[in-house]
């Protein structure tokens, strides 16, 4: 079993920013992707960005594509995404989640990934 516990949602006037930080805990050895997803009421779940633990992989959303940066600290099973420029519409629940192999096709679907975390929400106002 894998689990992971989210922490750096807020509130935050748009244009600022925030950090998220994911730890994972168990068998982290069975997951080669970490990945984070967005989720806002009455609408489906999106992917944001996911990154590759072997390093130099990454994904993103074109929506946060040059606002957002996912990264890891494979010494402390940590994955962050730092948000900048943040919008109204980045208001979601942040959800950190874990796979063992996403193919780069679909690297944003939900389906690929066997573990998630509770969330942390984000809130930007305007």
């Amino acid at each position: 079993q894998v689990q992971l516990v989210e922490s750096g949602g807020g509130s935050v006037q748009a244009g600022g920013s925030l950090r998220l930080s994911c730890t994972a805990s168990g068998y982290t050895y069975y997951y080669n992707y970490m990945a984070w997803f967005r989720q806002a009421p009455g609408k489906e779940r999106e992917g944001v960005a996911t990154i590759y633990t072997g390093g130099g992989i990454t994904y993103y959303a074109d929506s946060v594509k040059g606002r957002f940066t996912i990264s890891l600290d494979n010494a402390k099973n940590t994955v962050y995404l730092q948000m900048n420029s943040l919008k109204p519409e980045d208001t979601a629940m942040y959800y950190c989640a874990a796979g063992r192999w996403v193919p780069a096709t679909s690297w944003s679907l939900p389906a690929n990934f066997g573990y998630w975390g509770q969330g942390t929400q984000v809130t930007v106002s305007s």
